[in-house]
């Protein structure tokens, strides 16, 4: 009697919580708003990363924004700390920080890294989940930290952040499998049906990464064993096996993005047109299949279907960095023209028009907002992404016009 109890009173609190006046407008006008020019969305997306970070009161990045009453996290508002998406975030706040010239960004960059360091395993690994959760070790997670210390031992000479990227990189190397897989530790928040995961490209990414700062020639011999596996999932129309989240048989083009971003830096980063031609298969796919308001379904079968009727909004974020990144290296007008669209429709779905410090500047986990993927959720992650994307065209809209091939 008392569970029922309990569990009655958590569905009174989830729906209660709909009576919230900001849900109702998120809920009735999907948060479109007037686009504007791409500096303001932009800062706006930083302002509440760096709300985000303040709300966590640790020094790390709040997991998201919670706009009902959340039954896993028991909570509504703000969910605490996330060490995964918190070291990638580090970059963002970095770069940012140098567009804005602002040394108050840059403190915060610090802080991000600082905290890393506090929180990280002994045994080198990051924790899967907020830092409220029972710490558990997860390969994809220690992947991205990699990225947060690197870069801020880049931006600030401090050993300590090498050595934690260090430590960390010693201990993917230890766990991975021989055929370059990695299947021990993966994530208990994570589906089992999947011996690995074919997204942690973007863990090997990380370790190249790692091998250039720390010169450690086994990080990045490990990385490329990772991608050359994970080209043997690929399939002829450049669709990725075992490469999600939860349903394999759809993934999320959350992590559909992670595995082709992982993919094209290593072949930029070792100079191999392979690997870069394998990305751009499974990319241009996804861009035959952009809609004309710019948006994506949020998952796509094996045929590159649409499976979802709903948009995931970090993956469409990351895909428009991924088109970035492609015309940057090919010169190929399509891509910018596919990341620009992507830019348009996140800006429109941005939430701005509200006068709720704590909404105002995030991006949804789906469009629209109670579509499954973070649902009634502003995720730090799809801020993270979007800021990226954005902070991309803009150097791309800086630099001198280029010969570009239109044919391609």
């Amino acid at each position: 009697m008392k569970k029922k109890m309990q569990s009655a009173v958590l569905v009174g609190r989830y729906y209660a919580s709909f009576l919230n006046l900001y849900l109702v407008q998120a809920y009735l006008n999907r948060w479109r708003n007037r686009q504007q020019e791409t500096r303001f969305h932009l800062e706006a997306a930083m302002q509440w990363l760096c709300r985000a970070q303040d709300a966590s009161g640790d020094g790390g990045v709040a997991r998201s924004y919670s706009l009902v009453y959340n039954p896993y996290f028991k909570r509504k508002g703000w969910i605490p700390s996330y060490p995964e998406t918190t070291g990638y975030i580090i970059p963002t706040m970095f770069d940012y920080a140098g567009l804005a010239g602002r040394q108050e960004l840059f403190d915060r960059a610090v802080r991000m890294a600082e905290w890393e360091c506090k929180v990280q395993m002994e045994t080198g690994a990051v924790q899967g989940g907020t830092i409220d959760q029972k710490p558990t070790p997860a390969i994809f997670n220690t992947g991205q930290v990699i990225f947060g210390w690197v870069r801020a031992y880049e931006e600030t000479g401090r050993e300590k952040f090498l050595e934690s990227a260090v430590k960390a990189g010693r201990y993917l190397v230890e766990h991975q499998c021989a055929d370059g897989a990695w299947r021990k530790n993966l994530s208990r928040f994570a589906s089992d049906r999947m011996s690995f995961y074919t997204y942690n490209t973007r863990t090997a990414w990380a370790l190249l990464v790692l091998a250039e700062a720390a010169r450690r020639p086994a990080f990045k011999d490990a990385a490329t064993r990772n991608i050359e596996f994970a080209l043997t999932q690929q399939t002829e129309n450049g669709w990725f096996r075992s490469n999600c989240l939860l349903d394999p048989s759809q993934p999320l083009l959350h992590t559909i993005a992670y595995c082709i971003r992982g993919i094209l830096e290593a072949g930029v980063l070792l100079g191999n047109p392979r690997y870069i031609a394998a990305a751009a298969k499974a990319a241009d796919a996804v861009l035959e299949r952009q809609c004309k308001d710019g948006s994506l379904a949020g998952c796509f079968n094996s045929e590159w279907e649409p499976a979802v009727g709903w948009s995931c909004l970090t993956g469409d974020a990351q895909i428009a960095g991924i088109w970035g990144r492609l015309y940057q290296e090919t010169g190929t007008q399509r891509y910018l023209d596919g990341m620009k669209q992507a830019n348009g429709y996140l800006m429109r779905v941005q939430m701005i028009d509200t006068g709720n410090p704590s909404l105002y500047g995030g991006i949804g986990g789906s469009d629209p907002i109670h579509g499954p993927y973070g649902r009634f959720e502003i995720l730090n992650w799809a801020v993270k992404f979007f800021s990226d994307s954005l902070m991309l065209q803009l150097s791309i809209e800086k630099q001198r016009p280029r010969q570009v091939n239109r044919d391609r």
